[in-house]
């Protein structure tokens, strides 16, 4: 099996258009949740989310496309035989609210396909590309699917690009389902009272270790495990024993040859839902144990991005090993039982080379990553 490196790595998300701005936004406790002023809200059950400022259509294209040209703007050197992995759950759904308003609209931004379309055409790629669409563990499944080609030889360069937005359409779903907290999302914590929305998009490029050291790039940091688990319990809430995710972790855990003391911090799903909370702790604790490990959650300050989570967090990860630091969960104040000693409303020094980062989703999906600290020059 060939070790498989990331090399670049850029996102974009409410907290500003590059991965710096982020990693520093977070560490200083900002929050990019603010009221929604994209389409009307007073018929849901919240009026917030985290939108990025500026983030318009042009034309008859959605806005996915405003997107992914700021995303790409951050990438650089990607080689034209990368093969590309994209990540999404709804695409440019927005041209479908503007469709049904009588308003131009490109019907072809609401397939899931044009992503990698648009990416392909911008970057001048000549590979194969496909989608994972797979709720809000896509682009974790997407950088797990593009990391086991590598190691087992079937690709050398693989892009993974990922994207989601705050559309009217998914705000109206998550409002039906009663998912939606009335106030700014709080990770962990006991209040909470369910997730915010959020959009964004993120970027990586990952290589076989050999290829990279031949082209000189960055070595952010190495994938060495993945797992994926359906728990197969219900359509929208995952299992109370949290017996998915906790088979996910096995799996990257076996796959990284790494035992449950090798991890250092743990970049969580995290999206402030009752339930989602509860099983991740569950999970985390059943795994570690009496392990103290540090755990945080971003979407306390940038939302639950959808399909686009997992990549961006794999990001952040990176950003945490580099700084042997985990930033704060944003929102967080009085501990879930279970979370007393691992989450923190504070910046948490951490010691190791190995971080932890899971996703889950609708339709009983849980995804388990397992990052190990890159060599920067």
């Amino acid at each position: 099996m060939r070790e498989v490196w990331i090399t670049d790595a850029a996102a974009v998300t409410p907290l500003g258009d590059s991965l710096n701005q982020l990693w520093q936004g977070l560490l200083a406790g900002q929050t990019g949740i603010g009221p929604v002023l994209r389409f009307p809200v007073d018929n849901y059950s919240a009026g917030i989310a985290a939108c990025i400022e500026d983030l318009s259509s042009n034309g008859d294209r959605s806005m996915a496309h405003s997107l992914l040209e700021r995303l790409i703007m951050q990438v650089d050197r990607v080689p034209p035989d990368s093969l590309l992995i994209t990540a999404t759950t709804k695409s440019g759904i927005d041209n479908l609210e503007r469709r049904r308003l009588g308003i131009p609209a490109d019907s072809c931004d609401v397939l899931l396909s044009r992503a990698a379309e648009t990416i392909s055409r911008r970057l001048g790629l000549i590979g194969e590309s496909m989608n994972i669409s797979a709720a809000c563990a896509s682009s974790t499944i997407a950088v797990a699917q593009g990391a086991a080609m590598i190691a087992a030889g079937r690709a050398d360069v693989v892009m993974i690009c990922c994207l989601d937005l705050v559309t009217e359409f998914v705000f109206s779903g998550f409002s039906c389902l009663g998912a939606l907290s009335p106030t700014p999302c709080r990770p962990f914590d006991r209040s909470r009272s369910g997730l915010t929305l959020g959009e964004g998009a993120a970027a990586l490029l990952l290589m076989s270790a050999a290829r990279a050291r031949r082209e000189h790039r960055a070595h952010l940091g190495t994938i060495l495990g993945w797992g994926a688990v359906n728990d197969a319990s219900h359509i929208t809430a995952p299992a109370r024993n949290a017996c998915g995710l906790i088979g996910a972790i096995h799996l990257a855990l076996k796959k990284a040859d790494c035992k449950a003391r090798d991890i250092a911090a743990i970049c969580a799903h995290g999206t402030g839902t009752v339930y989602n909370d509860l099983m991740e702790l569950t999970a985390f604790n059943q795994v570690f144990g009496d392990h103290d490990i540090p755990v945080f959650s971003a979407k306390g300050a940038i939302g639950h991005t959808l399909g686009a989570a997992g990549g961006i967090e794999v990001a952040l990860s990176l950003q945490a090993l580099s700084n042997q630091l985990v930033p704060p969960t944003v929102g967080f104040d009085t501990p879930e039982k279970g979370a007393e000693r691992s989450v923190s409303s504070s910046p948490a020094d951490i010691s190791g080379d190995c971080l932890l980062t899971t996703n889950s989703g609708f339709g009983g999906i849980n995804a388990a990553l397992i990052l190990k600290k890159g060599h920067l020059p």
